[in-house]
This record gives C-alpha cells, sequence and structure tokens, in this order.
C-alpha cells in the first residue's frame, strides 16, 4: 500500500499531510498554526529547519528550508556568486541568503491550484527535495566562504545527479 491510500477517503487539510509525514519519519515537529508546521530535519551535515505553509488563497504550499551560516561582511559577494551557481543547477527551488538572520535559505512553492489536493508522495518529495539541495551545495558554500575557493571551484563538490546503473 502507497503512503497515499492512506488517505484516500480523507479530505485531509495539506499541513495535516505534513504532520503525518513528519509523524512517519520520526521528525520534530510544532504544529504552529491551523496552515503552517515546523519540523527539524537531520541530515548528513547539519539539521535543517523546515517549514510549509499552505495558502488557500492562492492553492500553494510554500516550503523554507533553513540553516543557519555566518560569513564575514567581506565574503557576502563570493556567497551571492555561490548562490547564483547553486541555483542554475536547481530546478526546483531556489537558495537565497538573508544576511539579517544570518540564514541561508531554499524556497519553493508547490502551487497545486485547479488540481484538487495535494497528495502525500508530492509532499515527501518536496521536502526531500529541499533537504537533499542543502546537503548537496552545503559543501561548496562552506568552501566558497572559508576555503577561498572560487565559486566555480567550490561548486565542484556538488556532485551531479547520477543516472543509470552501475
Amino acid at each position: 500500500m502507497t503512503f497515499s491510500e492512506q488517505f484516500l477517503h480523507d479530505d485531509l487539510h495539506p499541513i495535516d499531510i505534513v504532520e503525518h509525514l513528519a509523524e512517519h519519519h520520526d521528525w520534530e515537529f510544532d504544529r504552529i498554526g491551523d496552515d503552517q508546521i515546523a519540523m527539524a530535519v537531520e541530515g548528513q551535515w547539519r539539521t535543517y529547519s523546515v517549514t510549509l505553509a499552505w495558502s488557500g488563497y492562492d492553492e500553494t504550499l510554500r516550503l523554507v528550508c533553513t540553516f543557519e551560516m555566518e560569513p564575514p561582511e567581506d565574503k557576502h559577494a563570493v556567497l551571492y556568486e555561490t548562490l547564483n551557481e547553486a541555483n542554475d543547477k536547481c530546478w526546483a527551488g531556489a537558495f537565497t541568503y538573508w544576511a539579517e538572520q544570518k540564514l541561508m535559505v531554499y524556497r519553493y512553492g508547490l502551487v497545486m491550484a485547479g488540481a484538487g489536493g495535494v497528495c502525500p508522495e508530492q509532499v515527501d518529495t518536496l521536502i526531500g527535495t529541499a533537504v537533499h539541495s542543502a546537503e548537496r551545495f552545503y559543501p561548496a558554500f562552506q568552501l566558497a566562504v572559508w576555503g577561498d575557493r572560487t565559486p566555480r571551484d567550490a561548486m565542484q563538490v556538488a556532485m551531479a545527479e547520477a543516472y543509470g546503473r552501475a
């Protein structure tokens, strides 16, 4: 039975689905409100704060995945250049840096207008893609800011997706 088959007869709110996924994966979470949930997802490099919010107005599930990063002021330009390189390799979602909060941020909006709802596999993929992207590019951000590598050189550690079988 697929995960979504558990919800076939239920008309669950998208954040309810996220909550069930968080329980299923044993992630720490806090239901902030009816339309918002925050979770802690453990990665290889760090623990990521993942917040999802549902907007009924435009039927969009918004995801923000963050981790702390405090680059020196003189390294902001190289960080932004590295962000551009990373975003060029991301097909879904994008990175930005919130300097005031000292947070690296990966954002994505899953637009569900007219789709009749969100399924658990979509939400699981959304969260998985965010964490995978943060894990993939974290070393590049570190090398560019603290390893004195050029953004292009730093991006070499962000391994490309593998296709096929060995």
